[in-house]
């Protein structure tokens, strides 16, 4: 007897936390969680809603995410409040 397995679905992805994203993932900004200032500062660093980025790397809950050409370092704080999701590209 033979079982045919279908392929699910894809769902849609929820969105979590950039401090659990994994090193290597590509990630997508789906919201900056915090209050106007935070959100201009990212917005100052290039890092907004719809940005694509890299992990490239995690200590604890610091993480350091790569940008096109440019790297920048998160605290856990503020890496707690960027909601992402994981980009198209891994999704293939």
């Amino acid at each position: 007897m033979t079982h045919q397995i279908s392929e699910p679905a894809l769902a849609p992805l929820r969105p979590f936390p950039l401090v659990m994203a994994g090193e290597g993932s590509h990630v997508m900004i789906v919201e900056l969680a915090g209050g106007h200032r935070f959100r201009a500062r990212l917005s100052s660093l290039g890092l907004n809603q719809g940005s694509e980025l890299e992990v490239v790397h995690r200590l604890g809950g610091k993480t350091v995410v790569k940008r096109g050409d440019c790297k920048l370092a998160l605290g856990a704080g503020m890496a707690q409040k960027v909601m992402v999701a994981v980009a198209s590209k891994n999704q293939a």
